[in-house]
């Protein structure tokens, strides 16, 4: 559905599943510039510390620097309480409004494209 919604909205869409990556089975820096994505739709899955942590070492490698990401999560406020102070463009909580996903992104799009000049 996300995949439906954010093409309809004029977004190219790649997908990996969070669970490959977590697992080092996708290397995330590698996917992003293979791809040339713009923004990351990352969703954070309990342990929300664990997984937060994973996803911050991965997000410290230099290709994925100016890369913006919007993270979705089953208990927004608790990621919040894990997480802290964040330049990840928003924290979403499950069940969202497509429609706010898809504001995220181009939010997440147009930081991206003020760091690229």
């Amino acid at each position: 559905m996300l995949r439906f919604v954010l093409e309809e909205a004029g977004f190219r869409v790649v997908d990996t599943q969070a669970r490959y990556v977590r697992r080092g089975e996708v290397d995330l820096a590698e996917f992003v510039q293979q791809h040339d994505a713009g923004v990351v739709l990352y969703d954070i899955a309990i342990p929300y510390e664990e997984n937060w942590r994973a996803l911050e070492e991965r997000r410290a490698a230099p290709a994925l620097a100016k890369t913006p990401f919007v993270v979705t999560t089953t208990n927004q406020r608790a990621l919040e309480g894990v997480v802290g102070p964040t330049d990840a463009v928003e924290i979403i909580g499950k069940p969202y409004d497509l429609h706010r996903i898809v504001d995220a992104v181009r939010r997440a799009a147009g930081r991206q494209a003020r760091h690229a000049q």
